[in-house]
């Protein structure tokens, strides 16, 4: 696995996963979110258009980032247009806690309604 990370709007951070996200790596992305909360971002974009798996211990890395960032009025957004992953996240309910996306267009511009 390997992430991607880009500014598209100074408090506004995407960070993409590429692969699988499972316990391996899991400590590299709550690296790359805490990461970018400190560099300011206010949203946080998890664009999961190249992932290809995600465990439970990642789903909790995200837990976490949701929560600290809605600590400070901000925001974390999934994009997901997988069928298979976005039913790890319906499954553990878990679409009803993060705002989810069908693209990262759509969670960068909020066009799309979160489901």
């Amino acid at each position: 696995m390997t992430l991607h990370v880009d500014w598209p709007a100074p408090a506004v951070a995407v960070v993409t996963p590429v692969g699988e996200v499972d316990l391996h790596f899991a400590a590299e992305l709550r690296e790359e979110l805490l990461r970018a909360e400190a560099h300011g971002a206010a949203i946080v974009v998890v664009d999961m258009a190249t992932t290809t798996f995600i465990d439970s211990m990642s789903l909790g890395v995200l837990l976490g980032a949701v929560r600290r960032l809605q600590l400070r009025g901000g925001e974390l957004r999934i994009a997901c247009v997988d069928p298979n992953i976005r039913r790890i996240f319906e499954i553990t309910l878990l679409d009803r806690v993060f705002a989810m996306y069908p693209s990262r267009d759509a969670a960068l511009a909020r066009s799309a309604s979160a489901t």
